[in-house]
């Protein structure tokens, strides 16, 4: 089945781990052998071969770049110029990757059509290149307002203001506190430009205050359900029934800690903690039932967020394995078109009314 995944960090991969993405997994894997600077060296499940393998041909892609002040512990960079610069060598690696055939970005609702008519001619996935929508995770490094236009033009359709601790625009996972007016400035001019807003990563504080002043799109790429992992980086019952109601879609992502309680990176393994892709299906169960429906969910896999096998599903060899998803949720109960909904339709009709 046609796949959609809302949330890789295809660039970062590329460009901090050194990654060639047009290779094999198990080619990326062996080159990493020996190497210790990341905790997921040789672990890789991502790469551009193995999406195609997986009929996921249409991703949103990330640019990500934090600014840490002084005293934030925080890896990331010492100015938002540097953070600017990093993500525009992340937008140089898409473009490149756009030249060699291997991707096309999707930033309208013609590019779309035209890239789901071409993938799903019933011809090989070999040769086709992946479509991305290039998203920014946390806006540290929109040095000003200015700057958003330009980032608009260069593709950028999906913004999420915050990643971990405080940014300068809004306050993210573990840190507190509403935004403030350079916040509520971005989202006007999100808002104008008709970029989505990626809810995800928005401490509490910060969700509820970009809700209030934001009337555009809204999603959520990926997030998992605080009634099953107490955590204040998903999203209470509160948060899901607001973001239905806005007719959001939130993409549920494979990242074990936020899949399973009492995860402790480094130490915790995935088959002990009985960490499997059917507890993603409880957390989408979660969201269908607040919903009343099958509307508001999708995949969001951040399979390449910095971890790799040793903190995702034990029973997912490479992210190809997302095929196995519509098996799954049908024997929980889902139809056809259930299915249909949460593998790609959902996040397809939220595009075509957002860019209609």
């Amino acid at each position: 089945m046609f796949t959609i995944d809302a949330h890789l960090d295809l660039s970062m991969n590329a460009l901090e781990w050194n990654r060639d993405l047009r290779r094999p997994v198990l080619e990326i894997n062996r080159r990493e052998q020996g190497l210790n600077d990341k905790p997921d060296r040789g672990k890789a499940v991502v790469s551009l071969p193995e999406l195609r393998k997986g009929n996921i041909g249409l991703v949103v892609g990330t640019q990500i770049a934090r600014y840490v002040a002084p005293g934030n512990p925080l890896p990331g960079w010492h100015s938002p110029e540097q953070a600017w610069a990093q993500t525009q060598g992340q937008l140089a690696w898409y473009k490149v990757m756009e030249e060699d055939g291997e991707m096309v970005q999707v930033n309208n609702l013609q590019s779309l059509e035209k890239h789901l008519k071409f993938w799903n001619d019933g011809t090989p996935n070999d040769r086709k290149p992946i479509g991305y929508i290039l998203s920014l995770e946390g806006a540290d490094s929109i040095i000003s307002i200015d700057y958003l236009e330009r980032a608009y033009n260069d593709g950028l359709r999906a913004i999420g203001p915050a990643h971990y601790g405080p940014g300068r625009y809004a306050n993210g996972t573990d840190a507190t506190g509403k935004m403030d007016k350079e916040g509520h400035e971005l989202l006007r001019e999100m808002e104008r430009l008709n970029i989505i807003l990626d809810a995800t990563h928005l401490c509490d504080d910060a969700f509820w205050d970009a809700l209030d002043h934001f009337n555009g799109h809204i999603w959520a790429s990926h997030n998992n359900c605080r009634t099953l992992v107490n955590h204040n980086r998903q999203y209470s019952d509160e948060q899901i029934k607001e973001l239905v109601s806005r007719g959001a879609v939130i993409g549920a992502p494979l990242d074990a800690w936020m899949m399973v309680p009492g995860w402790v990176r480094g130490k915790s393994d995935p088959k002990e903690m009985n960490c499997s892709l059917g507890v993603m299906i409880d957390h989408v169960d979660h969201i269908c039932r607040i919903a009343g429906d099958t509307l508001h969910v999708g995949i969001g896999s951040d399979l390449d967020g910095a971890f790799g096998r040793e903190q995702c599903p034990y029973d997912l060899e490479t992210i190809a394995g997302l095929q196995t998803i519509p098996g799954l949720l049908k024997k929980r109960g889902y139809s056809d078109e259930d299915v249909m909904n949460f593998m790609h339709g959902n996040w397809l009709r939220f595009l075509r009314n957002a860019w209609t």
